[in-house]
């Protein structure tokens, strides 16, 4: 299960043209899992660095197992996705899983003037491809997640992204579906809620009823209080503890609580 949530946060694409979180930014979830309360976490941080002159924002994800979980599954896995800050566009991307024995290490470059993606996996080579990019910028699933704060949608409102998972494009719609009362890390919120669904038919984690769902605080910040995977196997819930800003807004530090 938490390997589900974590590989749902690894790899997508976004319809912007702007950075998608500032220098220095940073967000950390607390994950649980059914009884579970301290099944993981998640960081998510932002850094702006230069390189052959060329200024660039590295986005780092952090996803690891913790407690009980962790003895029976434990999990680690990273990412980092790199943007050209002058336009925000993805220029690449690396990946890496380990789960016991099982581990995964992949990465992607994109050349906006041939329209392709290359796309290598570095442990099992046969995988490698070369990807049609569609039109768009890219980023991975849950900075587009975050992303969707600064998207202003109202319930029925809805927006398409073209998503990244592992070697293959999903092409999902995004619907604000309506405000609710949910738990959250820092007690009861109201919210938006985001259901992101695919187009055409589905698959991978959506094939089998498989479920993402994100909740947007309706208020000032619209920070992205709460994720939820649901697969067949049970749902995790990502609630987030911890958000800085360098650029104005303010640290928001929280005593995480049953959701």
């Amino acid at each position: 299960m938490f390997l589900g949530l974590a590989l749902a946060l690894v790899w997508t694409l976004r319809a912007e043209s702007v950075n998608p979180l500032h220098d220095g930014e940073s967000y950390d979830f607390h994950v649980s899992w059914g009884p579970f309360f301290g099944a993981g976490e998640i960081s998510l941080k932002a850094a702006k660095e230069t390189s052959d002159g060329l200024n660039r924002l590295r986005i780092t994800t952090r996803t690891s197992s913790r407690g009980v979980i962790r003895m029976l599954f434990p999990f680690d896995g990273s990412g980092d996705s790199i943007f050209d800050e002058r336009d925000g566009r993805l220029l690449e991307a690396h990946a890496t899983t380990q789960a016991r024995k099982d581990k995964t290490d992949a990465s992607i470059f994109f050349d906006y003037t041939k329209a392709e993606a290359v796309y290598t996996d570095h442990l099992k080579p046969t995988r490698s491809t070369t990807l049609p990019v569609p039109p768009g910028h890219f980023s991975d699933f849950i900075t587009t997640l975050i992303q969707a704060r600064q998207w202003n949608l109202m319930p029925g409102q809805s927006r398409e992204v073209h998503v990244l998972f592992d070697n293959e494009f999903y092409h999902l719609n995004i619907t604000a579906e309506r405000i609710e009362t949910i738990g959250t890390a820092d007690g009861k919120k109201s919210a938006l809620l985001l259901i992101p669904r695919m187009v055409g038919k589905p698959k991978g984690m959506f094939r089998k009823g498989g479920e993402v769902r994100v909740w947007i605080a309706d208020d000032a910040e619209h920070l992205p209080v709460r994720f939820e995977v649901k697969l067949q196997i049970g749902t995790a819930v990502a609630l987030l503890t911890a958000h800085s800003d360098p650029l104005g807004a303010p640290v928001a530090v929280v005593v995480a609580a049953t959701p």
